[in-house]
């Protein structure tokens, strides 16, 4: 069994595998080529860092997610192979365009349909309650709820509308983004349940029962909006953003297209996207697919000598319209051929 997925530095630097000493000694990136990359606008002084990040200064979202596998000692890479791959992935990664946190958490937020709502128990006084929940956001990015008045979740509510709700990209990944939003939970007006009601069918137009007498739609207006990213590796990323910041950030134009796009890809032009991958990363991937695409890149997850992980592959420029998203890939394809 072979892991590379880093965990927290409970031992001493000596007693770590050559592949995780690259990462710990190499998880700081250049503060001012980071800060004047002009493009991503990570630095914007309205955004909120810890003092301390856990293992990285860098504010920023994580370029790498590992994950375990099982190999044979054939298949197996040597160390110093295996780092110089890291290396050559960790360059790459570092210059790679991607949308700004505070864009990038607001378009997630608004395509996911799924996360873990927190209240304050009422049966179990000073407990916390967990329930999952589907949503819809609105058109100022707040969850909506529909909710039944038998749920205890809606009780607990009703009690106390303090609640939070979590969000994962990719529940099936850890070290993926995980989004949490702060807030209280209150009746959406009667002057305003056709919009919402509109908006939440949207998302889950299978929702025939929130028409149902003992429904109803309950907004969760965010006073914080916090995100973590890269936990249990070399790349921590964290913030958090008011009530104000997520309200007024963008919608990224492009997001909605992902899941026609990737999966025209993956069924039908595997190998090109592996090609694309090789010229883009300087990485000679065994296999890659497409995960998500946005105005700058595309989101991947490839993988070399049977480890798995999750790459950047930005664009030439940003794209401006579905349309062009395939003259980018054209493009990029045809690069990586010649």
């Amino acid at each position: 069994m072979k892991t590379l997925l880093v965990a927290p530095p409970l031992r001493t630097c000596s007693s770590l595998s050559p592949f995780s000493r690259f990462l710990y000694s190499n998880s700081s990136i250049n503060y001012n080529n980071y800060k004047n990359n002009g493009t991503h606008n990570y630095l914007s002084p309205s955004r909120r860092f810890p003092s301390k990040p856990f293992f990285s200064t860098v504010p920023r979202l994580p370029f790498l997610a590992m994950s375990s596998s099982t190999q044979t000692p054939s298949q197996s890479v040597s160390s110093g192979d295996e780092v110089n791959i890291f290396q050559l992935i960790q360059a790459h990664q570092e210059k790679a365009a991607r949308l700004s946190p505070i864009e990038e958490v607001r378009t997630v937020l608004d395509y996911s349909l799924r996360g873990v709502l927190s209240t304050f128990s009422q049966k179990y006084e000073g407990y916390p309650s967990g329930s999952m929940v589907d949503f819809a956001c609105d058109a100022d990015g707040s969850p909506i709820l529909a909710v039944s008045d038998l749920a205890v979740h809606t009780k607990d509510l009703l009690a106390n509308s303090k609640c939070s709700l979590l969000v994962a990209r990719d529940p099936e990944d850890r070290t993926d983004l995980v989004i949490t939003v702060h807030g209280d939970a209150l009746p959406v007006p009667e002057t305003a349940k056709e919009g919402i009601r509109a908006a939440y069918l949207a998302r889950h137009p299978e929702a025939f029962w929130v028409d149902f007498g003992d429904f109803q739609f309950i907004r969760i207006e965010p006073r914080i909006v916090r995100y973590v990213s890269g936990v249990a590796t070399a790349i921590l990323g964290s913030g958090e953003f008011s009530k104000e910041e997520f309200r007024t950030a963008n919608i990224d134009p492009i997001y909605q297209f992902s899941k026609p796009i990737t999966s025209h890809m993956n069924k039908d032009h595997a190998e090109d996207t592996k090609l694309i991958v090789r010229h883009s990363t300087s990485v000679p991937v065994d296999f890659a697919y497409m995960l998500d695409v946005d105005s700058l890149g595309i989101n991947v997850k490839a993988g070399y000598q049977k480890n798995t992980f999750k790459l950047r592959v930005p664009f030439p420029r940003r794209a401006v319209d579905r349309k062009d998203v395939k003259t980018l890939i054209v493009e990029m394809l045809q690069a990586a051929r010649s």
